[in-house]
Parts: C-alpha cells; structure tokens; sequence
C-alpha cells in the first residue's frame, strides 16, 4: 500500500520516523486547549479531545492519501490569532470564530481542487524555493531554543504597549524586548540544562550516524529530566471522550454575519486565516519536500502536466485544505501541516506509513495523554535544534553574490523566525523578488501569479493595519 521499497524505506525506518514526528508535536494536545480555553465559554475538555480527532482524521488522510510523510494538528500561530485577535481583539464569539474557521477551509479546498494552489506552487522561483526551506529551519531551530527556554527575554516596564487585562492576560511588547541566553543553573533554569543536554547526546548520536539518533535523543532527555523534577506523571492531563459535545458542530452563522458594519471585518479574518494557513503549508511542502525527494521531479511534472489529482503533491494539498474544515467541525482552530514532521522526515521516513504511525500514537492520547504529557519541549526542544541543522543545506544553492537574488532570499529567512510565521516570511520573499526584478528592468520574468500574490500580501498587510487585527 505505500510502496515502502519504492521509496527506499522500510517498516522499521517508518516506524521510528512516525514515533519522532509525534514526541515532537505531542505537545499540542495541552498547549492548544490552553490557547483557545482561554476563550469564556470554551470548553478546555472538548477543544483537548477536538485537538487529537482533527490531528488523527487528518493525518490519516494524508498518510492513506497522499502517502506523504507529514502530519497534522491545529497550527501554533493561528490557535494565538483565533484567541488573542478573532476573540478578545475583535469581540466574536468562539462560535462564531469556528464559523470563520469552516468557510477558510471551504476555501482552501476550492483552491485546491481548482488547481490555484499548485499555480502559486509553479509560480515561486528557485531562489525562494531554496530560502523557503532554509527559512523553516531556522524557524524550527528557534522553536526549540525558545521553547526550552535556553533564551530568555528581557522587556522593561516602558515598552509594553498593551494593557494586559484586555487581551485575555498577554503582554505585547515593542522591539524593547532583548534576548539573551539564560543561566544555565540546574537550580534556576533546569529546562534549558536539560535541552543543552539533550542537544549535546543527539549531536553525537548523528555524528556516529545512529540509526533513529533523533527519537534515542528525545528518549534519552526525558529520562535525564527525571532527576531535574521536569519529567512528571500528571494525572490531570487528560479528559472524558465525552467532552467534545460541549464544541462539536458549535457554529454560529447568524451571529457573524447579523452586523452589516462587522462584515469587511469579517472578510478580511476570513482571507487572514486562509492567506496563512496556505503559505505556511506551500511552504512546509517546498521546504521539506523537495529536499528529501518526498516531491521529486517525477511528481513535480506529474503535479503540474497532468490532469486530476495524479501527484503526491496534489493529494498532500487536498489532505491539508479538508483538515482545516474537519477540524472546526469538532471543535478547534486551523488544522494544518506541521514543520515538526520534518523530524520525522529527518529519520528517514518517506511515506504515509509515517504518518499512520504518528496518528496511531496520538489516538492513543485519548487514553494515555497523562504518558503523553511526561514528553516535555525541554525533551524535544533539541530535536527541532538539531533539524534546524539538517536544514540549512539550501543556503549554499543561492547565489549570495547576485545581490538580486540575495534580497528577497535573506528576507524571507530572517522574517521566519522573527516573526515566528511562515507565511510573512514567503510574503517578505515576494515583495522584494518582485521589486528587485522592477527596478532591474526583468518586470516580464516574474510570473503573473507572483504579481497576483504579491499585491493580495500587500492588500493583507494594509487591511490588518487599517483594522487594527
């Protein structure tokens, strides 16, 4: 059925990449309901049970379907923009946010069927391909010194420019917020202990070239933290099956669209979610998969010559744009391809036996999510780290000489991480593509569609100022 010698794998090896992919994305099962439990009347029980159906239907999809390596879950970023902007910025009702949550992936799966999302594929050029994925690992990298809090940032009282209280208790700071790495005292900062030795054992497990040298690591610094207080048994990580009554089907149509002065805003939420949700998985899919011959020429051709859903990227697309609206039907913010399974991809996994494994594994959470809960950031922080590094390999095929070429490419690296999404640093990588090859005088070798995509981030960008989102 996955055509494991086809793609030069085996079960072992998919087994391993699919329990990696897990421990380094498990965390969303306690940190999503925290981001939209913070929401009144969210029920944290159901949005924790929702969160592991939509993470389970649709990485089966895109294992049984595409037969791709990757997995799914509701996207860190957009669980913070449903919150933190949809919620308590804008004033709408959790259902009412779900409501929105649905008609963006109707959207995304209209786009994707006709065939939109491939075109915008076709339309990214070599340079940027190569950042994009430079760009997400970096990204990734930085997702695990943060998270393992090995930086720390210092934000003095004046440069905090919101009042906490009214933003559900989240202080937004200015660019006064300095980081630095923390004190790496067992005592003060066992995390971050913890991480730089978890960094340090799967360093030398790939250095000697260990077979499943990522998922031993994350083992590894799980038993490490033990002894540190942080690998705990919490009985209270986990829910009633029953739960999700209280989000299931919970959409409220009539209230989103009752006022007619709310509708721009709405329009404008709306294409802020789908714009988001469709660059950052176009751009996991680039990163990760043409690297690694997941996507090879073969499927390239097959993706934009033939007709139906005939490659692996096609399916992978479709996979991705139903995830988002079966997700919202249980309860939860976008589902969308996560950049964690490039740790999984990193072990060797190929195929969507890959992501059959990982979405066993979490099915499993609904049981055993205390078990779960026992693999910290600080456990799988050093995995991302390490990937971070696998990464990086595109940085040598752009022609940083051609300063041409080496504008947009930097942007949109550096804008990755900064901004801690995907989707602004592809927007970065656009808008000084298409200026650079303006002001050259090369206006005609841009394609149409980048025009298209460019003046649309653009539109984004305004819109979001002009609303205040």
């Amino acid at each position: 059925m996955f055509k494991l010698k086809e793609n030069g794998t085996n079960v072992r090896t998919e087994i391993i990449a699919g329990a990696t992919t897990f421990f380094t994305m498990v965390y969303i099962i306690f940190v999503n309901p925290a981001i939209l439990g913070a929401v009144p009347g969210f029920e944290k029980g159901g949005i924790f049970v929702a969160t592991i159906i939509a993470t389970v239907i649709g990485t089966l999809i895109m294992g049984f379907v595409a037969n791709v390596p990757y997995a799914l879950a509701p996207g860190m970023g957009l669980n913070a923009f449903f919150t933190y902007t949809v919620c308590f910025g804008l004033g709408f009702s959790w259902q009412q946010a779900l409501a929105m949550v649905l008609i963006c992936g109707i959207i995304n799966i209209i786009i994707t069927v006709t065939k939109v999302r491939k075109a915008i594929i076709k339309s990214i050029p070599k340079t940027l391909q190569f950042a994009i994925g430079a760009g997400i690992g970096l990204f990734i990298a930085y997702i695990g010194l943060k998270d393992a809090n090995i930086i720390k940032f210092t934000v003095d009282p004046w440069n905090i420019i919101n009042d906490p209280a009214a933003v559900g208790g989240t202080v937004i700071s200015n660019g006064g917020a300095i980081p630095a790495l923390v004190n790496f005292n067992a005592v003060l900062n066992p995390m971050a202990l913890m991480a730089i030795i978890g960094v340090a054992i799967t360093a030398v497990l790939m250095v000697l070239r260990v077979k499943g040298a990522i998922l031993i690591g994350i083992i590894a610094t799980t038993l490490i933290g033990i002894p540190l207080g942080i690998t705990v048994y919490n009985p209270e990580n986990a829910y009633a099956l029953s739960d999700i009554s209280k989000t299931m089907f919970q959409f409220d149509f009539g209230g989103l669209f009752a006022d007619p002065a709310k509708i721009i805003v709405v329009i404008v939420t709306v294409f802020a979610f789908s714009l988001t949700d469709t660059f950052d998985t176009i751009g996991t899919f680039i990163g990760t998969g043409r690297k690694t011959g997941i996507f090879d020429d073969k499927d390239e051709a097959a993706l934009f010559e033939g007709k139906g859903f005939k490659s692996k990227m096609d399916k992978a697309l479709f996979a991705d744009a139903t995830a988002t609206s079966i997700g919202s039907l249980f309860g939860t913010s976008n589902t969308t391809t996560y950049i964690e399974s490039a740790a999984g991809i990193s072990e060797g996994g190929r195929t969507g036996l890959t992501s059959v494994v990982t979405a066993a594994l979490f099915l499993l959470c609904l049981i055993l999510a205390p078990i779960a809960g026992m693999v910290t950031v600080a456990a799988t922080a050093p995995a991302l780290i390490i990937v971070g590094v696998l990464m990086a390999e595109p940085l040598m095929k752009i022609k940083w000489s051609d300063f041409e070429e080496a504008l947009p490419a930097f942007f949109t690296i550096i804008i990755m991480p900064f901004t801690y999404s995907i989707s602004n640093g592809i927007a970065a990588g656009f808008i000084f593509y298409v200026l650079a090859k303006i002001f050259r005088g090369k206006a005609k070798e841009v394609h149409p569609l980048l025009y298209v995509f460019t003046g649309l981030f653009l539109i984004y960008f305004i819109a979001m100022a002009v609303l205040k989102l």
